[in-house]
């Protein structure tokens, strides 16, 4: 007779369902990543050729001449006039246009707010200057004893740094939500209150869109990324206590 206490006199091997399980779980793991991205990318294709193709006279799109709509060709259409229109931006000619528009949108109250704000937008996600993250960072938030990822962006300046009652250096810290890391919040902390830490930008975001499931040390989770040994000075310092000892030697 055996009770629920007794153990098992031998390990019992998974039985066939629970093998059709775990081969269905492990296909599911590789399938979903490479799936959702290839869906994800259709998807923006289709999008921007709707939005595209409309405009796009019907002499000139591939399917009066091929018979069948192509996916992506509004896609390549947008990129090219994207790239012809940032190579006229650069010009003389093409900042004075843009200066010009930008000084009768200035005269329209409400078209005016709205083209600021997603100007801004625009400059700092696509623009490659000093004001991307390049720091990742720990803070207390929303209170002591709790901790949050956060990215360094600037230094404060201006009134937000002269009217701050702690007197101390400030610094623009973005606090990402999880799983989205393109919302979160804007805090200012004083400099001595921000832990800067040493792992890279892209790491400390997939730790937030992971929710913590990711970490940059696939080993040991508990430990942070191990730096590259340093070389060992010890034969350095052997071979200079050797060398008075052979000068002696050689002047005996």
């Amino acid at each position: 007779m055996t009770t629920p206490f007794d153990e098992e006199p031998h390990h019992r091997r998974p039985g066939v369902f629970a093998r059709l399980r775990s081969s269905f779980l492990t296909g599911i793991v590789v399938i979903a990543p490479v799936g959702l991205t290839i869906w994800l990318l259709w998807t923006v294709m289709g999008w921007i050729d709707g939005v595209v193709l409309p405009l796009v006279p019907n002499t000139v799109q591939p399917e009066q001449y091929i018979g069948i709509n192509l996916r992506g060709v509004g896609l390549i259409i947008f990129l090219l006039f994207t790239i012809v229109v940032g190579w006229i931006a650069k010009g003389i000619i093409g900042r004075s246009l843009i200066g010009f528009a930008e000084s009768l949108v200035d005269r329209m109250p409400v078209v005016r707010s709205i083209y600021s704000g997603i100007k801004q937008i625009s400059e700092t996600v696509f623009a490659q200057s000093e004001r991307s993250f390049d720091t990742a960072c720990l803070i207390e938030y929303p209170r002591k004893g709790i901790w949050a990822i956060g990215f360094v962006s600037t230094t404060a300046k201006g009134e937000i740094a002269a009217r701050s009652a702690s007197g101390d250096k400030l610094l623009s810290i973005f606090v990402p939500t999880t799983p989205n890391p393109t919302s979160g919040f804007l805090l200012f902390f004083p400099e001595q209150d921000v832990t800067i830490l040493d792992m890279s930008v892209e790491d400390a975001a997939k730790l937030v869109i992971s929710a913590g499931l990711v970490y940059p040390n696939g080993k040991d989770p508990s430990r942070p990324p191990e730096a590259e040994p340093a070389q060992s000075t010890a034969p350095l310092q052997a071979n200079t206590k050797q060398r008075p000892a052979e000068a002696d030697d050689t002047a005996a």
